[in-house]
């Protein structure tokens, strides 16, 4: 496995390749990142994993200069999957000057949810997914189902872009108790960490309600948000949306459900297909 840390060895380490099949991540990796390595590995004649913590999808109150960076344990984790280059460059590689050129994503996808709670989240995602897959020439890209609203924010980039493209969704990778795997699971107590499960479990009572038949999703929502709150949760939103646009659903609708909360001081979000 090669490991470059700037363009110039990466196009070198590319060069070779016509259908390069690429994972961005943010680094800190675990089982759930290792599994989109795998979902890659039959997409291109050569898998590429992307580690870079981009700074534009932090908000100012967020934890950006504090994320872990693990590089050795990461390349360690990548290696062992079959990942063949890792990209790992420098702020300065990627930004050698202040990003002025933004992918602004439209707002009635990029103000909702996620981005409602972190204005100017998904324009930050965009811009740097639209960059790291430049860099790569990617011809397939794999994201995880867990952030469901930026694996639609990507897809519709590529498309509108007319990007020769392929992006693959892989489904959320899940604990043994159902809880989603996150980076930020690291940031749980002993404590927390037990009672983390409580998210996926009111997800799961949520679509098997709509499953069962009830469409009065406004006072599932409610509820849902009642029993994490009474738990001790701060949660933003527990909600069911139509799949193909995360807008309000009718009867009929294929759904998803999706939640935000906070637990403790680590805010966690999972999701649901219906």
């Amino acid at each position: 496995m090669k490991i470059v840390h700037t363009l110039a060895e990466l196009r070198s380490a590319l060069s070779a390749y016509r259908h390069p099949a690429v994972v961005p991540t943010m680094g800190n990796l675990h089982a759930g990142h290792i599994a989109l390595i795998k979902a890659a590995k039959p997409l291109g004649d050569v898998t590429v994993a992307t580690i870079f913590v981009n700074r534009l999808q932090f908000g100012p109150k967020e934890d950006f200069s504090t994320y872990p960076r693990t590089l050795e344990a990461d390349c360690a984790q990548l290696e062992a999957a079959g990942c063949d280059i890792v990209f790992a460059p420098s702020e300065a590689e990627l930004y050698p000057e202040p990003q002025s050129f933004l992918i602004q994503p439209p707002p009635d996808l990029a103000n909702i949810l996620e981005g409602e709670f972190r204005p100017g989240f998904f324009t930050g995602v965009a811009t740097i997914v639209m960059k790291l897959l430049s860099c790569t020439q990617a011809r397939s890209a794999v994201f995880g189902k867990k952030d469901y609203q930026q694996l639609m924010v990507v897809r519709r980039m590529v498309q509108q872009f007319n990007m020769p493209i392929d992006i693959v969704g892989v489904d959320t990778l899940r604990a043994d108790d159902g809880l989603a795997m996150s980076s930020r699971n690291g940031y749980l107590s002993a404590t927390e960490r037990q009672e983390a499960v409580l998210l996926s479990q009111t997800l799961k009572a949520l679509a098997d309600a709509m499953r069962g038949g009830r469409c009065d999703y406004a006072a599932l929502e409610a509820q849902a948000m009642s029993s994490l709150s009474a738990a001790g949760w701060k949660p933003d939103y527990v909600v069911a949306r139509r799949r193909v646009d995360l807008q309000a659903p009718q009867p009929g609708d294929a759904l998803v459900v999706l939640a935000a909360a906070k637990l403790g001081t680590t805010r966690l979000i999972d999701n649901l297909e219906v």
